[in-house]
């Protein structure tokens, strides 16, 4: 069981772990032992998750997520099978407690005044600027 928040824990049943080879560096290693994880967290069936929880979860996987509702995150950031299983774990957890966090709800605001007319001399400065930059008269 991976306990994210007091109310939220991520059950077994929940997790697939498939090992499978490293790509890159590693020598005769990478070919032969299987290191790299693919974690698997089937998040649209999961009943410990609100939907508020899952829409915002999607949000942040991108790409991560299938089209059957699951997450799956990928780690072949060391040689050790289990200590990228352990980062697969933490990863997710992270994932999962950042879609806990409520956005806070934008306010739009109007522009001051005095804002509005900085803006407006600026603009006014700049172009006298651009405006002296004309061509020189030759003159008599």
């Amino acid at each position: 069981m991976l306990k994210i928040s007091d109310r939220i824990s991520i059950e077994d049943w929940e997790l697939t772990e498939q090992f499978i080879r490293a790509s890159g560096p590693g020598g005769q290693n990478v070919n032969k032992v299987s290191t790299a994880v693919e974690l698997r967290f089937e998040a649209e069936r999961s009943p410990n998750l609100p939907p508020a929880v899952k829409t915002r979860l999607r949000k942040l996987a991108g790409r991560r997520w299938t089209k059957d509702g699951a997450l799956v995150l990928q780690v072949d950031d060391t040689r050790s099978q289990a200590r990228n299983r352990e980062i697969a774990r933490e990863r997710l957890a992270e994932l999962i407690s950042k879609a806990l966090e409520v956005p806070k709800r934008r306010i739009a605001t109007k522009p001051t005044l005095g804002s509005k007319r900085r803006r407006l001399n600026s603009k006014k400065a700049r172009g006298e600027v651009k405006a002296l930059r004309g061509k020189v008269d030759p003159g008599p």
